[in-house]
């Protein structure tokens, strides 16, 4: 089968890989424009095996589309593509186009679906390939599986142990049965459907007067980006592989109740929360929280309280 791959990162690096321990051709491959002069992993890894390569800004426009049309291409392939690809360029293979997200659709669309399932307290996502149109992750499901969420995942834990290798392998059986013409196109019900905006800083703050398994969730679905942050001597601190004990900190919620060698202990509503790495804004650095307190940012006793201005 001709494959045009449009995507970015690991997961588009490894879809490619797939794609070719398969026998299907690479007609193509689309990633981001470099960045600060710094290729994405896709576009390094095309120079290395001497592929077709292209980097456009936009996929708009008639020259964009008559030249992914002279490719003739069967099947278009989206492995986290960013850009907007208009359908005209999704329906010109013979085969259309198939798109991954890292949800169960049609819950959690959006740029950061997996942020938002363990930020809203799910106990399991999946992945998804579908047929995409032109509204966003709306279109028909190809295929579909779930992983549960557990106690301790992150995002990265999440992405990286569950959804990357379960995303390679659903991709393999939706091309499979592409091939065999038993690929079927499951409409998404919409009653269903929610959609939550990319996951930033204005969705990271933590309120301490939440109950303590909202922060504890906030803290894992903010981790590794955008990090979770409160202010701490009006000094943004930026919390990450968090723990939850249902042990009474005897202390007002925000409070460092103790820092050492498995990390520090912030006191919850009736819980505690132990972060092992924390980062002090503007650094970009995860450190132990010991090494900050040794540089008198943070200390036990300390109080979280409300940001500059």
């Amino acid at each position: 089968m001709r494959i045009a791959l449009i995507g970015q990162a690991a997961f588009a690096v490894r879809i490619l890989e797939q794609i070719q321990q398969q026998g299907d051709e690479i007609v193509h491959l689309f990633a981001p424009p470099d960045r600060d002069g710094r290729a994405d992993p896709l576009t390094l890894k095309a120079r290395e095996l001497g592929l077709p390569l292209s980097q456009p800004k936009s996929f708009r426009g008639t020259t964009a589309y008559e030249h992914f049309k002279s490719l003739r291409a069967e099947l278009a392939v989206l492995a986290f593509a960013t850009i907007i690809v208009p359908e005209r360029i999704l329906y010109e293979p013979r085969f259309k186009s198939i798109c991954f997200h890292p949800s169960l659709l049609p819950r959690h669309r959006g740029a950061s679906g997996i942020n938002w399932a363990i930020i809203q307290g799910d106990t399991q996502t999946g992945v998804t390939w579908f047929w995409p149109d032109d509204g966003i992750d709306t279109g028909p499901i190809l295929i579909q599986k779930a992983v549960p969420i557990g106690e301790r995942d992150t995002v990265g834990s999440l992405y990286f142990n569950k959804l990357f290798p379960l995303g390679i392998e659903t991709f393999a059986e939706a091309v499979r049965l592409i091939k065999e013409g038993r690929a079927p196109a499951i409409k998404q019900d919409e009653k269903l459907g929610t959609y939550e905006p990319p996951c930033r800083d204005e969705h990271a703050a933590i309120v301490f007067d939440r109950p303590a398994r909202e922060v504890y969730n906030l803290v894992r679905g903010c981790d590794p980006q955008p990090g979770s942050y409160a202010w701490y001597a009006g000094k943004r601190l930026r919390l990450y592989e968090p723990t939850l004990e249902p042990v009474n900190p005897g202390a007002s919620p925000g409070t460092i109740i103790a820092i050492g060698p498995d990390g520090m202990r912030v006191a919850l509503e009736g819980h505690t929360m132990t972060v092992r790495r924390v980062r002090l804004d503007p650094g970009s650095a995860k450190v132990a929280p010991v090494e900050l307190e040794q540089t008198g940012a943070i200390a036990p006793g300390m109080q979280a309280g409300a940001g500059p201005g």
